[in-house]
Formats: C-alpha cells, structure tokens, sequence
C-alpha cells in the first residue's frame, strides 16, 4: 500500500480546477481515490448549501471519470466536506489516493512507518438506534476491522479517525412512539457525533464498552476519544468511516501524528507534538518546515463552563456571533500562528472528542 495526499486550494466550493488538473496530468489517478476531506466558506450551519454544492460538484466529475452513477461514487469515495472558513482558514481539500493493497510483509527493514488509510461503513442504522449502544458497538466493530486490515503494532498507531455519523430520518409517528416507550428519539447531530467518538474510543480500548451505557452518551464528558473527529449527516442511514495511521506494512513517504488540545488556545501542546516530529522553531515555523505540513485536523468546542484557563469568555452568550464561528476562528488562528500555514481543517462541536472544552489534533507530514 502507498497512500498519496494532493492538497489543493479551491476559489469556491465547486472549483474543480485544481482537482482536475492533478488528474489531466497524470498525478492523481480516479480509480485510486479513497476520499476527500475539506473546507467550504459557508456558515457551517444547518442552513449551509456551500457542501451541497461541492458534493454535486464532485458526484458528476467522478461519475463522468469512472463510469458509474452518482450514488455509487459515495460508495467507493468518501466525501468529509466541514463547512465555515472563519479567520484565516484557506478552503482547501486534500484528496487521498492508495496503490495497491497492505503488503504482506514489513516495507521497510528498519522497522519505519509509512501512512496508511482504510475506509468503511457501518450497517444501516434504525432511527432509534442514533445516540446510543447500538451505534456504538456497530461503529467499533467496523473501526476494529479497519485497524486489522492495516496491520497496526498497536492502537497507538491510530492518529484520525475521521467520521460521518448516521441521522436516517424517522417519521413523526415513529418519534411520537418512541417518546411513549421512554426513550425518545435522539437522531440528532449531537448524539451521533457523541455516539461515533465514544465508538472510536472504544475501538482504541481508551475506555471498556462495559463501562458505558445509554445515559452516558453526550452526557459523561470524562469519557473522550483522543483521535476522532467527528460530524454528522441528516439523513445518512449508515456512518463512514476513515482511519488514519502509521503501519509497517505501507510504503509512504508520510506519516501521521496527533495529541489532544485542553482548550482552543493550547499551543503548548501543539509545540511539543512538532517538537516530537523533529521540527526546530522559536516562535513560528519556517517555509521549508511548513512545506512537509500536508494536512491539519483539529476539533473545538467553546468551554461550556464559559471560562477558559480560570477566565471568562462570552462565546455561548453572545447572541449575534454563533459560538461555533468563533470556535473555527479562534483555533484556526492559533495553529496558524505557529505552523504559519492557513490551510486548516477545524471541526466544531467536539462531544466526546478530548476534554471538555478541548479537542482532538492531527497532522499529516512528509517525512
């Protein structure tokens, strides 16, 4: 297996100047694509069409280039489209491509990884199975299968596990019957994305899945994946699944690394994890370092106790301003200011995926 990363700034959700450029040239080959991951310029609402778009854009390029329908290529590619580009966020995608399969034996004698990435997808989720142990387990099982493809030493080897939760849609008299039974629906954004960390948690054994239940979905904050990120679909009847790691058995000349972020303004630890990745910098890293940055992933969450470090911010008070804008910009802007580069993928709302109030934090490199 050699995964290949193309990372390509885009004028506007449909650009697909730069995409189709890469694949008039030779560079990228459709039928290795795995998947896109990246970001649009809407509002990151609910009422944001900036991904449709984008979606429709890249459904008819790849059902031209491939020869299939529209729905079957969000069955072979997986789209991870965020909108909201606050700040100093570049949209930009990156597109993952893999030749051939995992190798059989070790690629190198030295023991060195190499990036290694495998998708997949759950079964198909029932309404009332969204936010609870029935999306937790189906979600592990299939993140436990994609670890034992790539051949991993460990779950350490895991840096991202990047998700698009189930929300298949239910009817009202399914809701009204299931509030009768005591157990509403919860086919919300917040609980699938709740249930899909806490399934990736499961997977890398950070918490027992006999230590959970139910009530402790979106509602036990201790309990917290420190590599998903997480977002969630409308009308998605089965989740997808995309693991990111470091396997002996892929020949790469990039790797991925990843910590967890206490809050929006912890750069302290974003300067270790470069500092573990042998990058040598006082304040700001320089364009020759900034050239091995691939990609950045990271997910916020505005501290709902409202203070930050002991003081008080005002991110989920302030009426005009979602908290969620703010979240993009506010880490955006300090992954910025030290790795320079603004092509950033930040996520917002992060249950379950670090400390309350913090979230998880990947990047891919060149070696």
């Amino acid at each position: 297996m050699k995964i290949k990363a193309y990372k390509i700034e885009t004028s506007r959700p449909d650009d697909l100047n730069g995409l189709e450029q890469l694949i008039a040239d030779g560079v990228l080959i459709p039928k290795d694509l795995l998947c896109i991951i990246g970001k649009t310029e809407g509002n990151g609402g609910r009422n944001d069409f900036t991904r449709d778009l984008a979606m429709h854009a890249y459904e008819d390029l790849f059902s031209r280039l491939l020869g299939i329908s529209r729905q079957a290529v969000t069955d072979r590619i997986i789209f991870s489209l965020s909108g909201g580009c606050e700040g100093v966020v570049t949209p930009h995608i990156i597109a993952f491509t893999r030749e051939g399969e995992i190798a059989d034996e070790p690629c190198n004698r030295d023991g060195s990884k190499g990036l290694a990435v495998a998708i997949g997808y759950t079964r198909e989720f029932a309404p009332q199975e969204i936010g609870r142990m029935a999306q937790i387990k189906e979600t592990a099982r299939v993140i436990t299968q994609l670890m034992q493809e790539l051949k991993l030493d460990s779950a350490s080897d895991v840096h991202l596990i990047q998700m698009k939760g189930a929300i298949p849609s239910y009817t009202y008299e399914q809701g009204l019957s299931a509030a009768r039974s005591g157990k509403p629906m919860r086919s919300d954004m917040v609980y699938s994305r709740g249930a899909s960390a806490l399934a990736a948690a499961c997977a890398m054994q950070e918490i027992a899945i006999d230590d959970l239940d139910d009530e402790a979905i979106c509602s036990d904050y201790t309990k917290y994946s420190s590599v998903a990120s997480c977002s969630a679909k409308p009308g998605l009847k089965r989740t997808e699944v995309m693991l990111f790691a470091n396997s002996r058995y892929a020949e790469s000349d990039l790797t991925i690394c990843s910590t967890v972020l206490n809050n929006m303004i912890d750069s302290p630890s974003i300067h270790a994890l470069l500092r573990e990745q042998a990058f040598d910098f006082e304040a700001q890293l320089s364009a020759a370092d900034r050239s091995r940055i691939v990609g950045t992933f990271a997910k916020s969450e505005a501290d709902p106790t409202n203070h930050i470090n002991g003081k008080r911010h005002t991110m989920l008070t302030d009426d005009d301003i979602s908290d969620t804008r703010y979240s993009r910009c506010v880490l955006s802007s300090v992954i910025a200011s030290i790795t320079g580069d603004t092509t950033i993928y930040v996520s917002t709302r992060a249950e379950h995926h670090g400390p309350s109030g913090g979230g998880t934090f990947s990047m891919i490199l060149r070696k």
